[in-house]
């Protein structure tokens, strides 16, 4: 699997505080290089071995945290004069990995549940949700092995 990372998108170190009580987790920032605006917040589950399909905005900004569990990524560029043309690039993201992905608009993104339990995300998106900009796949349409 190639690891070059896709024009758009950007892995960002994030801080955790630890604390007896519970642990604080660092997620963005108004002051973060990647934050462009902010339009909603949602939290998505995802189950044990369930694969969320291809999915791309052409305006949404993503900007995602994995605070519970464990989730693979998996970003198909299929851009036409991208340098990153026809390759994946995954991440797995999880309290031990703790990061920030994010995603410009106009990039395919598919995703697999990795705990046995539960696992869940925050998205942090520079315009509210609208079905009119998301173009959808099914799992298929793109040939990628989730293993």
């Amino acid at each position: 699997m190639d690891k070059i990372i896709p024009d758009g998108v950007t892995l960002s170190d994030l801080k955790i505080i630890k604390n007896d009580q519970g642990d604080l987790l660092h997620c963005l920032k108004s002051s973060s290089e990647v934050y462009s605006n902010f339009g909603e917040a949602y939290f998505s589950e995802i189950k044990s071995g369930a694969i969320k399909s291809w999915k791309r905005h052409n305006q949404m900004v993503l900007n995602i945290v994995v605070p519970l569990g464990k989730i693979k990524f998996v970003i198909y560029d299929d851009r036409k004069s991208s340098s990153t043309k026809h390759q994946f690039y995954e991440v797995i993201l999880s309290k031990d990995n703790y990061k920030r992905l994010t995603v410009s608009p106009g990039l395919w993104m598919a995703f697999k549940g990795l705990s046995k339990d539960l696992s869940m995300l925050i998205n942090i998106a520079n315009i509210e949700h609208d079905d009119n900009e998301v173009d959808r796949k099914s799992i298929d349409e793109i040939p990628y092995n989730w293993g």
